[in-house]
């Protein structure tokens, strides 16, 4: 498990070895399932939407989908490096949606936390389009995850320490380079332009290292149920039955 490092300044952030970019926490210990609600009425969206459809930004940093009235928040912490919050992104993402966040019931924040030298280029860029496209961004970032260790693994360690010797304004567009994550999002309407522009905006970069920090997350994913975190990274086969508890059902 690798523990985030928050509390950093921007400019002192360290790139991370390429032995750590996919730690994250595992599923060893499932959601002791604490949060308990009497059963909730399902609320329809505006009319012409699905609650799914509906993304915005909130005060905490974060972005939600769905009901911003929701009785039942659910909010994940997670990285875009994390492998297991990948996994949780393809096993829950699709259910999650159509079954909870579409029933009005329960709403959906992403919270995106640094561990690593992926995330905060990554984090910049999934945030560099309109607010209603961030969740979806990053749930096509983590589909493809694999393709972002392979391109660092290929550029070897040398490559990290000359974009971290780099002024911090032309760091993180270097690594977007080095990632291949320019390319990539250039493919899904963020042109090179907006991405160097986003990646160079150095006090963004640090408002998001910042504001990381006030979440006391020490992995991902942490996943959280109205104000009550669960313990461990429960799977979508634990999770599920947790939200129903909770009231979505």
């Amino acid at each position: 498990m690798m523990t985030a490092r928050f509390n950093r300044p921007l400019l002192a952030l360290a790139l991370a070895p390429l032995a750590m970019l996919a730690a994250c926490d595992s599923a060893e210990e499932a959601t002791d399932g604490s949060v308990e609600g009497d059963p909730v009425e399902a609320v329809a969206a505006p009319e012409g939407q699905s609650w799914s459809q509906i993304v915005a930004p909130t005060d905490q940093g974060g972005f939600l989908m769905g009901n911003p009235d929701a009785p039942i928040k659910f909010v994940e912490y997670g990285a875009l490096s994390c492998s297991h919050c990948a996994d949780f992104a393809k096993t829950a993402g699709e259910e999650l949606r159509s079954e909870y966040v579409d029933s009005g019931r329960v709403s959906f924040e992403l919270r995106l936390v640094p561990l690593s030298s992926m995330d905060l280029p990554a984090a910049l860029l999934v945030q560099c389009s309109a607010p209603e496209a961030t969740i979806a961004l990053a749930d096509q970032f983590w589909e493809n995850q694999g393709t972002f260790f392979q391109a660092a693994q290929q550029a070897g360690q040398g490559a990290f320490e000359q974009v971290n010797a780099l002024p911090p304004e032309q760091r993180m567009v270097a690594m977007g380079e080095l990632f291949g994550m320019t390319d990539f999002f250039a493919s899904r309407g963020i042109s090179r332009d907006q991405a160097n522009a986003c990646l160079a905006d150095v006090d963004k970069a640090q408002s998001f290292v910042e504001t990381a920090a006030t979440y006391e997350v020490t992995s991902t994913p942490t996943l959280e149920i109205n104000g009550t975190r669960l313990t461990g990274a429960p799977t979508w086969e634990e999770l599920e039955p947790a939200l129903q508890r909770a009231g979505a059902r």
